[in-house]
């Protein structure tokens, strides 16, 4: 039986009752799309995952992976690769290719909600496919020969990375030492050695196109130190002939590490050596030097692929634990306690186990949703930009949710999956059961793209404070009014939610304020980075409860009106539960999140002597 359990039910609430994505198909750029066709691109897609993608997630069968030193190849286990084959085949890496390449025109909203099976099935399938959606950043970005080679990489399923790491910087991407010396032809010679660089090498695909920062020389108005002074250069594994697609000889972009990691070890991650016995030619993308600016276009697209990881991985496992909970006798109910005849029960019956549950429920369903809204404000790009019209609020509110979709969902859900694993008792530190891979394979989705704390910083100084506040401030009166929508249902859910709401406004105010003041006292913006990321993780619960708060509003007008089998009824139930447990339990724990902000001993840590720790 596979280990993965899907939750199509969720999806389609969230896609077609709760934000409607019903209405922006059969139009425009999605013509050729309906709402019909949408759910079944659903099923679809989460038989697949439920079948041939998870048949080779189990680590242990698949043995070690490791790399030949004489030929700086890897092997990928038959097993996997037959997984692998099974979506490439099935075409739903399509979804994040233009037409003009090849691809389907999908609304981002359907295309990361079909995300989540792939990544909750198999991960490490996924990452090797995320290649692709990089050929379409270069399409965009690259001149006539580079739009030639991203269409080659669609028609032949070339794989693709993004290298930013090195050993020495490690997340500080702008002290990157990696060069790239200009030649007479207009060609770069890559220069360096790079580190955790995701499916850099394998043979699923026959060529591997490497996006690479790397810091030019001898180049006026170019280099330099910093992030500034990193270009982006496309450097593939094999020369390539454009006209005819014909691969070359091995380029000087070599794997000279595989590292041996505590999960995710399907997915080959490694150490890439640029120019060590021969030239790593590459070709400067676009022709300009704008290198972070290009590459984040990547960074995003792999902030919300691990925001959407981490919610499907938290998703199979609280089905796992549901259905084990269910089944699983032992105990007798407590009002019985001491009765020699009183039978086992099944767990899900105990008060423990049932909170539990519920805490598992309320954030799985709530950051699915989340990553479904994030999804929506993707779509309102997109159908501006096709309209003529100006993006640039859509594209704020989607640079201020990246880091909550990334940092919080990342980090909440590693944390419910040891809930998960709790209920299984000791069976579920066993290998019997996938909630232990889970666990090593989740850890990583804290760390890559931009660790927490990385993404705090980024959500405050970059998202609230270069923006002036502006998208936050939208988004936080979008939340206001979702209160007051929401008091006629439920006036404590209401309440809740302004309260949290005025918690959270309120850090933001300060974290201003000493901000602020660093001009005048430098000291005062350690103090700020001390709180980023627990405002992060408060606006993730705020975010949550508005989220649990829309779908409950849905849930209660179907319940009202009717005419539910007993399934729909016990889901929409569930809704309107989980929405007031979650605004019981979670919403009021803003308050005092806030009050440590302006904690003495909290303050205090910042002066303590390091020889304490």
């Amino acid at each position: 039986m596979s280990h993965y359990r899907s939750n199509v039910r969720d999806i389609r609430f969230n896609l077609f009752e709760v934000f409607g994505r019903g209405s922006v198909l059969g139009d425009g750029a999605w013509s050729d799309l309906d709402q019909e066709t949408a759910e079944e691109m659903l099923l679809a897609a989460a038989e697949l995952a439920e079948t041939k993608l998870a048949a080779s997630f189990d680590d242990t069968a698949l043995g070690a992976i490791a790399l030949d030193p004489a030929t700086a190849s890897v092997a990928l286990p038959a097993a996997f690769k037959e997984s692998y084959a099974s979506y490439v085949d099935a075409e739903w890496w399509r979804m994040d290719i233009a037409p003009e390449l090849g691809g389907l025109a999908v609304p981002p909203s359907l295309r990361w909600a079909m995300a989540e099976f792939p990544l909750g099935s198999n991960p490490a399938i996924f990452l090797y496919a995320a290649g692709w959606p990089q050929a379409q950043i270069l399409y965009g970005q690259g001149n006539e020969q580079q739009r030639r080679l991203a269409a080659l990489m669609t028609e032949r399923a070339w794989g693709a990375t993004m290298v930013l790491t090195e050993p020495d910087a490690g997340s500080a991407v702008g002290s990157g030492r990696t060069r790239a010396v200009p030649q007479a032809d207009g060609t770069w010679h890559i220069e360096g050695v790079k580190r955790f660089i995701t499916s850099a090498e394998h043979d699923a695909a026959e060529n591997i196109v490497h996006f690479v920062l790397a810091r030019p020389v001898d180049t006026p108005g170019a280099g330099g130190p910093g992030t500034k002074g990193l270009s982006l250069f496309v450097v593939p594994k094999h020369h390539v002939d454009l006209e005819t697609g014909e691969l070359g000889r091995r380029n000087g972009a070599v794997v000279t590490k595989i590292e041996n990691k505590m999960g995710l070890k399907a997915s080959v991650t490694c150490e890439l050596t640029f120019g060590a016995d021969e030239p790593a030619v590459g070709w400067l993308v676009g022709d300009v030097h704008s290198g972070i600016a290009q590459m984040f276009e990547v960074v995003e697209y792999a902030r919300m692929l691990v925001g959407t990881k981490a919610m499907a991985t938290a998703s199979t496992a609280y089905l796992n634990a549901l259905d084990y909970a269910k089944t699983r006798l032992q105990g007798a109910d407590l009002t019985r306690k001491g009765t020699r005849d009183a039978p086992d029960i099944p767990i899900i019956r105990h008060a423990d186990v049932r909170r539990s549950l519920m805490v598992q429920k309320y954030y799985v369903e709530g950051m699915r949703a989340l990553m479904v809204f994030a999804g929506t404000v993707l779509d309102d790009i997109e159908l501006a930009r096709e309209h003529g019209a100006d993006p640039a609020e859509s594209v704020a509110r989607n640079d201020l949710l990246l880091p909550i979709v990334k940092g919080f969902c990342s980090e909440k859900a590693y944390a419910l999956l040891a809930e998960s694993l709790q209920i299984f008792g000791g069976s579920g530190y066993l290998k019997d059961y996938p909630l232990e891979q889970y666990i090593r394979d989740s850890k990583i989705d804290t760390i890559y793209e931009g660790t927490t704390t990385i993404q705090g910083i980024d959500f405050f100084f970059r998202k609230i404070r270069r923006d002036e506040g502006r998208a936050w401030s939208a988004l936080m009166a979008e939340i206001a009014q979702g209160a007051a929508d929401v008091a006629d249902l439920d006036a404590g859910l209401s309440d809740a939610l302004q309260d949290a709401l005025d918690a959270v406004s309120s850090a933001v105010t300060r974290l201003g304020e000493w901000a602020d003041a660093s001009s005048a006292d430098p000291a005062r913006i350690h103090r700020v980075a001390l709180h980023t990321t627990r405002v992060l993780d408060m606006h993730g619960d705020l975010l949550i409860g508005w989220l649990l708060s829309k779908q409950a509003s849905v849930a209660h007008e179907r319940l009202s009106a009717g005419g539910l089998d007993a399934t729909d009824r016990a889901f929409y139930m569930g809704k309107v539960a989980a929405a007031r447990q979650f605004a019981a339990e979670r919403l009021p724990l803003l308050r005092a999140q806030r009050s440590l902000l302006d904690a003495e001993p909290t303050a205090a840590l910042l002066e303590l002597p390091d020889e304490i720790f």
